[in-house]
């Protein structure tokens, strides 16, 4: 069994016109509509042109007070948010919306154009305002439980079906594994072992290792691996990160090894917000 790793001015462009919104909609949801409006057209910032973008997404709990000068990542934690990336925009003197977007696409056009931030948070009152630009760890590309299955198990499948160097050791290509359910069992109750007890270890707080999963979820196998990850967003990140480290890449090639489940657990208020399991079987 191998042992895992922890591990992530100015612009000069003219004013561009508010998106039509409702006479209703709120100062802040104008705003964002104005940004992401904004964000859609190709424009130029900062000396290099940026295509259509993404809309950004406004959500409360990403928003912070007007005043707030403390650590804004524990702050949105505590909250239930993780952030992979945070930037905070300070704006004052802006009347409305119209006003506030005409600061920001003038003094802050490459932080309206980062193509990272996913969501924002949006705070105002009288003239002064507060915008919160955040990357979540647990974004869009997660996906559920059984569409991050298929993709470990291609992703998994496509490492193994060439020679590769792991370490200094190198792997032939080997065969692909089939997907065990038991296996799948085992791993999804680690992972979410690990995410409910905020802890990143092959033995969980009971004393129990890989082989112990493996049996209590009815796999019998001669042999049994595992491989576990922290922090990462997206099953293409974990497996990335396995690849990356001798002994995880050892795992995924080991021709031995002919059967994988594999799952991930989240929990916002723990230390790495999401952690992976990937077992691997010999029956």
């Amino acid at each position: 069994m191998r042992l895992a790793s922890r591990f992530i001015s100015l612009c000069l462009l003219a004013v561009l016109p508010l998106f039509a919104i409702p006479a209703d909609a709120s100062e802040e949801r104008q705003l964002v509509s104005a940004i992401n409006n904004y964000r859609a057209q190709p424009s130029r910032c900062e000396g290099r042109a940026v295509g259509g973008l993404p809309p950004l997404a406004l959500k409360q709990d990403v928003a912070l007070p007007i005043g707030f000068a403390g650590d804004m990542r524990n702050t949105l934690k505590a909250s239930g948010y993780r952030v992979v990336a945070v930037r905070s925009i300070r704006l004052v003197g802006a009347q409305d919306a119209s006003e506030a977007f005409a600061m920001l696409q003038s003094r802050y056009c490459g932080a309206l154009l980062d193509n990272q931030y996913a969501d924002i948070g949006i705070t105002h009152s009288g003239r002064d305002w507060r915008l919160v630009l955040a990357k979540p760890l647990l974004d869009g590309h997660l996906g559920d439980q059984q569409s991050a299955g298929r993709a470990l198990l291609a992703q998994v499948n496509a490492a193994r079906a060439t020679p590769r160097m792991c370490g200094g050791q190198p792997y032939a290509a080997a065969r692909p594994l089939s997907w065990n359910a038991a296996l799948e069992t085992a791993a999804q109750g680690h992972s979410r072992s690990m995410a409910s007890g905020s802890y990143f270890s092959h033995q969980d707080p009971n004393g129990d290792v890989a082989k112990d999963r493996a049996l209590a979820a009815g796999y019998n196998g001669r042999q049994v691996g595992e491989n576990i990850a922290s922090g990462q967003g997206s099953p293409d990140k974990a497996m990335q990160g396995w690849l990356a480290s001798p002994g995880h890449c050892a795992n995924l090639m080991n021709p031995m090894f002919t059967q994988v489940g594999a799952a991930y657990g989240t929990n916002p208020n723990s230390k790495a917000g999401v952690y992976w399991t990937m077992m691997f079987g010999a029956p």
